[in-house]
């Protein structure tokens, strides 16, 4: 009985923390309230920085996990390497469904030369998009607590949560500039973000379902996330040459300050 009730708690640490993950998307939107203008520059730094911690928190509390839980060595890392693949295929046949989803930014600032309604399209399918490559986010989350280690879990959270700040404003401020009503493009920022929910949900009780399956699991949310760091992310921070190179270094912040909140939180 007392197993089972723990296993009903990580069940809703996984669910809650995934929820909380999905609303932070939600508290990045809502800087729109805050400041009627946000640069360019301050949005490439802040979406390079959530680069790092993702890649950080991808790298310490997914995939070498998964080698671990997945025996080690050769057979540990064969596993991972097959998850990371299946993830970065998953993601990249969703990606296929969204043309031009890798627009964040540069849909704000788009040639004047398109009409209102190509520039609406652009960012409503990135919109899309950002709400696709969100569920594995929230899997992560859930695959992380489905095993019992809070600490694991717990970084991924963060990771992804801090993530999804300048990603919940990157997805408000288009909405702005194509003057949708400020609380209608909060609104639409937040939804984004509330499907991760359902992806720590998966993701926890499969884990609970068939534990074996739990170093595939992780590798499979790692290669996800892999690559929407590598599609969706990097590229947005470095459209923009002026601020390239801050975004790099605010990569390099954002990784090194996740590998020691993850390693100090293990």
């Amino acid at each position: 009985m007392t197993g089972f009730i723990s296993q009903l708690n990580y069940i809703a640490l996984g669910i809650a923390a995934s929820t909380l993950t999905g609303l932070s998307t939600g508290i990045g939107a809502s800087l729109i309230y805050a400041k009627k203008h946000v640069s360019k520059k301050m949005l490439d730094a802040a979406l390079g920085a959530a680069a790092g911690v993702m890649l950080a928190a991808t790298s310490f509390s997914l995939i070498v996990p998964a080698i671990e839980k997945g025996g080690g060595g050769v057979k540990g890392s064969f596993i991972a390497l097959i998850g990371i693949l299946i993830g970065g295929i998953f993601l990249d046949l969703a990606d296929k469904l969204f043309p031009d989803s890798n627009l964040m930014l540069n849909s704000m600032g788009a040639d004047d030369m398109q009409g209102n309604g190509a520039r609406l399209r652009r960012a409503w399918l990135f919109i899309i998009a950002i709400t696709v490559h969100n569920f594995p986010e929230g899997l992560a989350v859930g695959v992380g607590f489905g095993d019992g280690d809070i600490s694991n879990g717990l970084s991924l959270a963060i990771a992804i949560g801090l993530q999804n700040l300048p990603e919940g404003l990157a997805v408000a401020l288009p909405l702005i500039r194509e003057k949708i009503p400020r609380w209608k493009a909060f609104l639409i920022a937040l939804a984004t973000g509330l499907v991760e929910p359902v992806g720590g949900i998966i993701g926890v009780c499969v884990v609970h379902i068939s534990r074996p399956i739990l170093p595939l699991a992780m590798a499979f949310a790692a290669g996800a996330m892999i690559f929407v760091i590598s599609h969706e992310i990097i590229p947005e921070t470095q459209s923009d040459h002026k601020h390239s190179k801050l975004a790099t270094f605010a990569l390099l912040v954002g990784f090194v300050v996740m590998m020691f909140l993850d390693n100090s939180l293990g």
